[in-house]
């Protein structure tokens, strides 16, 4: 933690218009698959954060050519027709969730020995169900430390595909790893799920971004999919505004009665959490789905009791929404948030009591009690949707301090000054972080 950055209050409804970086989940899916497919991949609007850059940075290692364009957001990554050309690799991913478990099971594919590895909290995350995915396949491959948690240290001669069970209630990604490598697999692979699949919308993108790039998974039966042998190839590929992202600005709109435009966004988008809006029209606010945007207008809000599995990413995003709605808030089906950057569940409940107000940890969630808010430095915790979400806070209660606000720059570097521009043209009012 080198610094800190307090929010200074509006005192008008924070209106305008605005377009978000691309989707972190977009591009590292679109990354892993344009590295896998046949030819050169041409992805635009990506997104350049700490997340992407350690992702690229290791596609290089494993011998496949990207070029990164972030002045034009723009990459070209010559695909290596399912087979990673190297023999040997150390991966470093820092805390990047989606990278060590998609590229896992990228390396996979290959035939040699993979070592990935992260900070000190990415070996407190879990990745043991899908080394035990992998294993069936007959790959050999452990963690490192005996915790089930990375390092992982893989040697491979190939996946030769067969039957595999995804255990589907601590991670979507495990599910989508394994999607995403069984296409190049020497024969066809089945994939049955056990357990209640959390953060569905995710997988439903995953196979979304393989069919982009030429690939079928067959879904006819509940808790199966079934990848025949494919070629992904290569293509131009656009990737959308971050709806995650998007969420913090509806919530702006939300917390100070105004009304944001986010561009890029509309029913259709491949992001589950677009649907977020929907949560918020549940607590008064208006919604409108445009052509190729969407807008919420704030409007008196009430607490509302929901069920945000789908869209856990924009749970605390919720939560700080909650404490101004008349009557308590309680978010549920949330427990694999435990297990993300931080235990998001204690996090949130933390850092809300920490200001004053009255909240209740759950072991699947938390209720919120709407209250006055005190001053206080929020704790961020090296997790970049505690600082995005509690900085919205700010927008209504002076004294609203941000620990290590460069923690953003997992996913949204440039979070902050969007938010402050954001504020000074909508109603020319000085809303500039101290």
């Amino acid at each position: 933690m080198t610094d800190t950055r307090e929010i200074v209050p509006v005192s008008r409804p924070v209106s305008g218009t605005i377009r978000p970086p691309g989707s972190k989940s977009l591009t590292n899916r679109a990354l892993v698959v344009a590295a896998l497919a046949e030819g050169t991949s041409h992805l635009t609007g990506v997104l350049d954060s700490r997340d992407t850059q350690v992702m690229i940075d290791s596609l290089g290692r494993l011998g496949i050519a990207v070029e990164h364009s972030p002045a034009d957001c723009s990459i070209a990554v010559s695909g290596c027709s399912g087979r990673p050309p190297v023999a040997v690799a150390d991966l470093w991913l820092e805390n990047s969730g989606t990278s060590i478990r998609f590229l896992t099971a990228l390396c996979a594919l290959g035939r040699g020995t993979f070592r990935l590895d992260g900070n000190a909290r990415m070996r407190e995350r879990p990745i043991g169900d899908l080394l035990e995915s992998l294993r069936q396949f007959g790959i050999s491959v452990a963690a490192e430390l005996g915790t089930d948690c990375p390092p992982v240290v893989l040697t491979s001669d190939g996946l030769r595909g067969g039957t595999t069970t995804v255990n589907a209630d601590v991670s979507s990604q495990f599910l989508s790893a394994i999607l995403m490598a069984a296409p190049c697999a020497a024969s066809p692979v089945e994939i049955r799920l056990a357990g209640e699949m959390v953060s569905e919308p995710y997988v439903e993108m995953t196979w979304k971004v393989m069919s982009q790039f030429g690939v079928n998974v067959d879904r006819d039966e509940p808790g199966r999919y079934l990848i025949r042998p494919q070629s992904y190839r290569g293509r131009s590929y656009d990737i959308e505004p971050d709806a995650s992202a998007a969420s913090y600005f509806f919530a702006a709109a939300a917390v100070t009665g105004g009304e944001i435009t986010v561009e890029g966004l509309t029913a259709n988008a491949l992001q589950g959490d677009v649907f977020f809006v929907n949560a918020l029209e549940r607590m008064g606010c208006e919604v409108t789905w445009n052509a190729e945007s969407i807008t919420v207008r704030g409007r008196e809000l009430h607490g509302i009791d929901i069920d945000m599995n789908a869209i856990s990413d924009t749970a605390q995003t919720l939560a700080c929404v909650a404490p101004f709605a008349t009557g308590p808030t309680r978010i549920r089906n949330v427990a694999h948030m435990r297990h993300k950057e931080t235990d998001r569940v204690a996090a949130v409940v933390t850092e809300l009591q920490r200001l004053g107000l009255s909240v209740e940890e759950h072991p699947d969630g938390m209720t919120i009690h709407p209250g006055p808010l005190q001053p206080g430095t929020v704790a961020t915790y090296d997790d970049h949707r505690m600082a995005m979400s509690f900085a919205l806070l700010g927008l209504r209660v002076p004294g609203i301090v941000i620990a290590d606000p460069g923690c953003t720059s997992k996913t949204y570097p440039h979070y902050f000054d969007d938010l402050d521009r954001l504020c000074d043209s909508s109603r020319g009012n000085p809303c500039r972080s101290a």
